[in-house]
């Protein structure tokens, strides 16, 4: 038995044992990790070069490929070296700041959903009132919510759970130190607090679930009583990546958290946390190029420019 104070070191999860299916996890990662790289970093670039694009939508846009960039890189070479180097090794102090990285990320990301969710709403709902309710006063101030946000639910969710007391081990059933598992090693009278931070968390998160709900519902419903088909089409086409994107956080998110234990098990864990941390940010800059032309127009304009260049 132990406590936190004796840990020095955690021990992740492995995806396999078998050396050969090790190097084949570093190369599937790797390619993920360098798609989402190339996405990412290509929409940050276009956004930030293209004059045209310096709206609102894409103002949020930016800061969502920044928030997945920092995402995938928190948990994903770690990941890798690991299954490259055959270890399983993580520090106290990685494990730590792992946790509090990812938690400040991803929740920040999901209040930017969320603001992403009103901006599409004043656009398509309230057009005339768009410049006065989102001004790039309003906006800064928005992004930097949610930033804060996420630092603040981070630091309160990191600094609870490092502070228990652990004697179950140090081996935890993640291939990164996800928050569940550490607690599962506690053995501490203070888990409590843990316990109502967690549900305070999930009101709140709750409550932004539903408001992007109903955003959603009148968007939809504006969107369908536009007379020309055109217009329609133009809504849509603004509108569904974003929706494609909450749905595909929302919903892995939601499984890894309410599965049933009856279904639950270690390759099943596994895959599912790929499904919420891996594959989101990877994916994420995909939907977004597919079905926006003003994106696809800007990237292979910045393409030629640097290719003419050279």
């Amino acid at each position: 038995m132990s406590n936190s104070s004796s840990i020095t070191q955690f021990l992740l999860l492995p995806f396999t044992d078998t050396r050969e299916l090790q190097l084949l996890h570093f190369w599937l990662f790797l390619g993920i990790y360098l798609a989402a790289l190339l996405g990412n970093g290509l929409i940050i670039t276009t956004i930030a070069w293209d004059q045209h694009l310096h709206t609102p939508m894409y103002f949020f846009l930016l800061n969502l490929a920044l928030l997945d960039l920092g995402s995938i890189s928190t948990i994903v070479p770690k990941s890798m070296a690991n299954s490259l180097w055959n270890t399983r090794a993580i520090s106290y102090t990685g494990c730590a700041a792992q946790v509090f990285l990812f938690l400040f990320l991803a929740s920040a990301e999901y209040w930017l959903l969320t603001i992403m969710s009103y901006d599409r709403y004043v656009a398509i709902c309230k057009p005339l009132h768009y410049g006065t309710l989102l001004g790039s006063r309003a906006c800064v101030h928005m992004a930097a919510a949610a930033w804060a946000t996420g630092f603040l639910y981070s630091v309160l969710h990191t600094a609870n759970t490092f502070s228990l007391a652990l004697c179950k081990g140090n081996a935890l059933g993640q291939f990164f130190c996800e928050l569940p598992q550490i607690l599962k090693l506690s053995c501490s009278d203070t888990y409590i607090r843990e316990v109502w931070l967690l549900v305070i968390s999930f009101s709140v998160a709750f409550g932004c679930f539903v408001f992007i709900f109903f955003s959603y519902v009148q968007i939809f419903r504006a969107v369908l009583r536009i007379p020309s088909e055109q217009g329609r089409h133009k809504a849509f086409s603004t509108c569904l990546p974003h929706l494609a994107v909450v749905s595909l956080f929302l919903s892995t998110v939601m499984f890894a958290c309410l599965k049933p234990p009856s279904i639950s098990s270690p390759s099943l864990d596994l895959v599912v946390s790929v499904l919420y941390s891996v594959l989101p940010p990877a994916v994420n800059p995909l939907i977004y190029s597919m079905r926006n032309k003003e994106i696809k127009d800007s990237v292979w304009q910045l393409m030629n420019g640097c290719f003419l260049k050279q």
